[in-house]
């Protein structure tokens, strides 16, 4: 497969910052200044995260169609959305209708979530899905979306869903629907979430696993689509990282790691999230995984302050991507 030069960058903006920071009634001019920030720095790409209750945040894709009235280039996406919390149907139109307001940008990062503590269960039992569930659900509702979105009438005859002679209008402005990129990883994946994605996905979304780790994540996956007779070299990839830009090391460890147990209530990943800390570090791990594969990273900040770390990556960390690129290129 031939690798681009340049990464794409896209920013996850902060829709559960927000609250952590405000509570209840947060202010939300950060996150429309950041999407306003990062289209005009010529970044590629702005996404939001998920959560029904374990983690407290905006609903994401009512804050994409709003986003879509305040952009004009940029993609929106999810990163990653729950899909199985949600009714393949519903999920379909309320994705359409995104895209259609947007003018075709929108992208849905999808994953099954994790269990880790007795309110990420709660979650999914809240909606009535049990959390044994949620895989096979997946696979289920990542059908129906594409179906719904490129065929005239839908019958799908699912464990768990079932629709009969349905047509979506509108449709997604971009040919082939909606694009979804499914969450894999070699840390917590399996064979099945692999061929998941191989079969029904239109790409793959990584967060938890090293360069090299991502980098055999995409080739077992890109191994079961060319035996399903899909072309692994069109699906679309990206990296989801976790950064603190801060000539400070330590500083930036300590904000980054206050920032990372409030969002989720513990550090679980500590060794694998970052780097926290000088711009130089965060540009040479974003091109580690674009080497490793990755077409696109995605930066969240792990700030309280995350319209400062936004300027400081692209002050910093932006002019070091692009200068690595050019060097790239000039060996190929």
């Amino acid at each position: 497969m031939m690798k681009s030069v340049a990464p794409k960058l896209g920013i996850l903006l902060p829709t559960r910052g927000v609250i952590l920071k405000d509570g209840a009634h947060p202010d939300l001019s950060p996150l429309f200044a950041m999407a306003e920030q990062a289209e005009q720095a010529g970044l590629d790409s702005i996404w939001v995260g998920d959560s029904l209750l374990s983690k407290p945040r905006l609903e994401p894709l009512a804050t994409l169609a709003a986003l879509a009235m305040k952009t004009s280039r940029v993609r929106l996406g999810t990163a990653v959305m729950l899909g199985p919390l949600r009714q393949p149907v519903q999920l379909a139109q309320m994705a359409a209708t995104v895209d259609v307001l947007s003018g075709g940008r929108l992208v849905l990062g999808m994953g099954v979530g994790g269990v880790f503590t007795d309110e990420q269960k709660q979650e999914w039992l809240a909606v009535g899905v049990p959390p044994q569930e949620r895989g096979r659900r997946m696979t289920e509702l990542a059908q129906v979306c594409h179906r719904l979105w490129t065929e005239d009438a839908v019958t799908f005859t699912g464990r768990y869903f079932q629709v009969e002679k349905a047509a979506m209008l509108p449709r997604p402005v971009q040919p082939g629907g909606v694009p979804m990129l499914l969450a894999c990883h070699k840390t917590t994946g399996s064979p099945g979430q692999y061929r998941r994605a191989a079969l029904y996905a239109d790409g793959v979304m990584g967060i938890s696993d090293t360069p090299s780790q991502y980098g055999e994540t995409l080739g077992m996956v890109r191994g079961y689509a060319a035996e399903a007779g899909r072309d692994p070299d069109a699906f679309q990839t990206a990296f989801y990282m976790t950064v603190n830009v801060n000539h400070d090391k330590d500083a930036a460890f300590r904000e980054a790691d206050d920032f990372i147990r409030r969002y989720y209530g513990l550090n679980f990943w500590a060794e694998r999230w970052g780097p926290f800390g000088p711009a130089e570090a965060v540009a040479e791990r974003i091109m580690d995984y674009h080497a490793a594969g990755a077409q696109e990273v995605i930066v969240r900040f792990a700030s309280l302050d995350p319209l400062s770390q936004l300027y400081a990556f692209l002050e910093d960390v932006l002019p070091l991507v692009r200068k690595a690129t050019k060097r790239r290129a000039g060996t190929q």
